[in-house]
């Protein structure tokens, strides 16, 4: 496929150049765009650029963005455009290429706490350039892709939305308690509360898993960065902590205040980081998950509770003090139900998002 075509230096056909501005001369009520090395663009009401180009961020999270329109840039954000003798490049296939062309600008990034790339990193890249009628079909086959990756997680959005429109249709507001459910403090609704280890663990590489707060992301288990330890030393960590399937799990350090159900039916050890909750026969647990990842009860009792400063922390007793609203057990066992039929529909909108992206990767392969 890519005998005809031909190989130049981003240099040759692209004008790179940085912004200007502080990072400070954003205004939240700004008319424009103002791209800084963030993901999403921030506002600014006055513009130096008026083109179409990509954007890398030169620091911290590297990612690429494309733009076409009045702007203006941070000055540590690389700003491309194509040159003006240049009529055979699409800056849509040029963008397409950065977007996978970034890890490897990750990999050269050099420094300490913050990373950052070079220009040379930018100019000296080599990209594959097929006819312009060829460009403009790879645009169309990996945007194709892309919208269908966008519309299926708008659908997951839609349903978490909706899970969120059931528990206040059956519940109420779980603070202002207008339903005049029975109240508990969390503590009295417990067989156990407690938390994983207080001392680091020998990692080894392989093991039982043991996971910590940063392998919850939003209500759910992410399996797929965790350390090991041996089952020796398991043992020993099983006797404060036992997490078990079915068990709640509720974020204590860091992104403090989100809440999964445990579905590993593997052996697991928590870190510290990480509460255990063990629920009493009168709480379901998936009517407890939604309640406690709940925005009026994260307000009240995880919002101003947290302690520290660079790192917040929940203490257990804090916890403990949380006021559970009960409803009677059979209606929480119906929200259950409609919740678990959703959760199916999301799996199968996961796995189609899974495949397709797989597919959109393997696209990218293909031509870069």
């Amino acid at each position: 496929m890519k005998q005809n075509w031909t190989y130049k230096k981003i240099g040759e056909v692209c004008e790179v150049k940085t912004g200007r501005l502080d990072a400070n001369a954003s205004d939240e009520g700004g008319m424009y765009p103002f791209f800084t090395c963030s993901k999403e663009p921030l506002r600014i009401n006055t513009f130096s650029y008026d083109t179409e180009c990509i954007l890398v961020a030169g620091n911290g999270d590297l990612n690429v963005k494309y733009y076409n329109g009045k702007f203006d840039a941070y000055q540590r954000t690389y700003i491309i455009t194509l040159k003006q003798d240049i009529s055979d490049v699409s800056i849509k296939y040029l963008f397409c290429f950065f977007s996978l062309y970034v890890e490897t600008l990750r990999k050269k990034s050099i420094g300490g706490v913050i990373k950052y790339i070079k220009l040379g990193d930018i100019t000296e890249a080599k990209v594959p350039l097929p006819p312009l009628s060829t460009q403009s079909r790879i645009v169309s086959e990996l945007d194709l892709l892309q919208s269908l990756i966008d519309k299926q997680k708008a659908q997951l959005k839609e349903y978490d939305t909706l899970a969120q429109s059931i528990f206040y249709d059956m519940f109420g507001d779980p603070v202002e308690n207008e339903k005049g459910w029975d109240v508990k403090k969390l503590g009295d609704v417990c067989a156990k509360i407690t938390d994983g280890t207080h001392k680091t663990p020998n990692y080894q590489d392989s093991g039982i898993v043991f996971i910590s707060a940063k392998n919850i992301k939003n209500g759910y288990f992410d399996y797929s960065d965790c350390k090991y330890v041996s089952e020796a030393e398991f043992d020993e960590l099983d006797k404060r902590c036992n997490p078990r399937y079915g068990d709640v799990v509720i974020t204590k350090s860091g992104s403090i205040g989100d809440c999964a159900i445990l579905d590993a039916k593997f052996p697991v050890a928590f870190f510290e980081s990480l509460a255990l909750v063990k629920l009493k026969d009168v709480v379901n647990a998936i009517f407890f998950k939604f309640f406690f990842r709940n925005q009026s009860v994260h307000n009240k009792y995880i919002k101003g509770k947290a302690k520290g400063i660079a790192i917040k922390h929940l203490h257990l007793i804090d916890l403990k003090s949380v006021d559970v609203i009960l409803p009677p057990l059979s209606l929480q066992q119906t929200f259950a139900a409609k919740i678990e039929s959703i959760e199916k529909q999301k799996a199968a909108i996961s796995k189609s998002i899974a495949e397709t992206e797989k597919l959109f990767e393997y696209t990218m392969d293909k031509y870069f």
